[in-house]
């Protein structure tokens, strides 16, 4: 795993770690239920599902990794970032906006990368 100095650097790397489309849609399930988790418990003052928000969060991140992309989550090297990430990911496929942001960052549609 490369070095990366801040935030910018980690990103574009952080796309090709997730560059095949199931590997970022388990991502996706993880998030969406972390965010669902956080309302519910906010919704209803249940503070205990609080508990399951890095079940579900890291549970389907981290098995997407190990059975799909066959790599290392970045999460054991950039925790923060790597948080930041997921959530940035999660936001910019619901508001249909990642394609140009894997493209940037030579991750083709199909989930191949282009050589760097």
């Amino acid at each position: 795993m490369r070095t990366c100095a801040n935030f910018s650097e980690f990103w574009p790397f952080y796309l090709r770690e997730h560059a095949k489309p199931r590997t970022r849609a388990l991502h996706y399930v993880g998030t969406s239920l972390v965010v669902l988790i956080a309302a519910a418990a906010v919704a209803t003052g249940t503070w205990w599902l609080l508990i399951a928000m890095p079940l579900a969060g890291y549970g389907f991140a981290w098995a997407s990794h190990a059975v799909v992309e066959r790599n290392r989550p970045a999460t054991f090297t950039y925790p923060r970032w790597s948080l930041a990430a997921d959530f940035k990911m999660w936001w910019l496929w619901l508001t249909g906006r990642l394609g140009p942001e894997l493209a940037k960052a030579g991750v083709r549609a199909d989930g191949t990368l282009e050589a760097r």
